[in-house]
């Protein structure tokens, strides 16, 4: 998986994907039933670090593979929905 900017953008997306998920179903939680604040600090900044690289990865993988405007945009957009880094993947397994 890690042999092509592809692969690469794949494993960082499903990455990211699971960090928003513990942001939002964990974390959140914490933080507003258990007033726990902590646990967002930490998988939010966590997620956010995994977003930056999400998005470097966007960008190697659109120069390399030479993706059309529409499909960044996608890939974008995919990050910001829960579950759509998965949903994306499973689409770009098979073009791998």
């Amino acid at each position: 998986m890690m042999n092509s900017a592809l692969g690469r953008f794949r494993l960082i997306g499903l990455i990211e994907g699971v960090s928003y998920l513990v942001l939002l179903g964990i974390a959140m939680p914490l933080k507003y039933f258990w007033d726990y604040p902590a646990a967002v600090k930490i998988a939010g900044s966590l997620h956010g670090l995994f977003f930056v690289l999400y998005i470097l990865a966007l960008a190697h993988v659109t120069m390399t593979n030479k993706w059309s405007f529409l499909k960044v945009i996608g890939a974008f957009i995919a990050s910001l929905l829960p579950f759509g880094n998965f949903v994306l993947d499973a689409r770009l397994k098979k073009e791998q």
